[in-house]
């Protein structure tokens, strides 16, 4: 029988969706017979460990402690390898976001486990943990086998579905780890305030060159909002952001950030290989281009050839339409 712990992420007392999505990698690592257990550090975290505690795990351990509202790399290692010990572990899951790039290779370092990245899949082979992961800017996958435990895994977002049980386990209240902090958050600054996060959006519509103006991006924006609140999400191509027209937290690429949406719209881009980088394992590609013979049609789905100020507002019609039918 395989323990296996899922390391919550939780923002502003809400649980992030891609944790649920962890939990589901969890329960595929642990197996029919296996254990799963969520581990939640933060503060004021009823309403999150309730979440967790009806998602089909087996237990949750809330480490409530005002002085992590904030999330610090060291007490968060802390509180997390404190619980490890008595949960006898045998993989750890966090979802490969900013926190779960930074937490999960120090909590592995701490406990002297195995490591693998930013996985789109997993696998439990009569008692073998097992993952795939993109390499090679994506153009290959690497399969994985552990070779000693805890198995430690961050999963792409949008890679396997949130978990959605409707169990009741056991909420454990455990205290803080103490000790001094060594970095302490002193103030956040948001930006983009009430957006979707790019790697998390259902749908993601990237803009390129092909928009000429910076201005013209507003197409792009009408379009992601065409799919209603909280669904969609803005990117743009390395070109774009390199002219300026547009942050470098939107930019989907090698250099960027790597998506992988159920959707993910790329409007005149020609898909250079470093922004296939970013969004090839997106589930369906939809590709708007003038030019019939761009690269971005090799991996699209679905391509239209036309110009992007025709296509992209009747899409937008098309797509409000359909939203405001249901």
């Amino acid at each position: 029988m395989s323990n296996v712990v899922v390391v919550a992420e939780i923002r502003q007392g809400a649980l992030k969706r891609p944790s649920l999505e962890a939990v589901t990698a969890a329960q595929k690592l642990a197996g029919p017979s296996g254990r799963v257990v969520a581990i939640a550090v933060g503060a004021s975290l009823d309403a999150a460990c309730k979440e967790l505690a009806q998602s089909g795990v087996h237990q949750v351990v809330c480490v409530d402690d005002p002085n992590l509202a904030h999330y610090s790399s060291d007490g968060y290692a802390r509180a997390v390898q404190q619980q490890l010990g008595s949960l006898n572990a045998d993989a750890v899951v966090m979802a490969h976001t900013a926190m779960g790039k930074d937490l999960l290779p120090r909590i592995a370092g701490a406990v002297d486990g195995a490591v693998v990245t930013d996985v789109v899949e997993v696998g439990n082979d009569n008692g073998t943990f097992t993952a795939k992961k993109p390499v090679f800017a994506g153009k290959a996958s690497l399969r994985v086998r552990a070779q000693k435990k805890p198995f430690c895994v961050t999963v792409r977002p949008n890679n396997f579905a949130p978990a959605a049980g409707s169990g009741s386990a056991e909420v454990q209240k455990a205290p803080a780890a103490g000790g001094d902090l060594l970095s302490v958050v002193k103030e956040i600054v948001a930006s983009g305030a009430g957006r979707t996060p790019l790697q998390e959006a259902k749908v993601v519509v990237s803009g390129g060159r092909g928009l000429k103006e910076p201005e013209h991006f507003k197409l792009i924006e009408e379009l992601a909002a065409a799919f209603g609140p909280g669904v969609a999400a803005v990117g743009a191509s390395r070109a774009v952001v390199d002219a300026g027209w547009r942050p470098h937290s939107e930019q989907v690429g090698q250099t960027g950030k790597v998506v992988s949406p159920p959707l993910y719209i790329a409007v005149g881009i020609s898909g250079a290989i470093q922004h296939l980088a970013g969004m090839r394992t997106a589930r369906t590609i939809v590709a708007i281009n003038k030019d019939a013979d761009a690269p971005i049609f090799k991996v699209a789905d679905y391509g239209i050839v036309g110009d992007v100020f025709e296509v992209v507002p009747a899409l937008t019609k098309a797509i409000q339409e359909i939203v405001a039918s249901k």
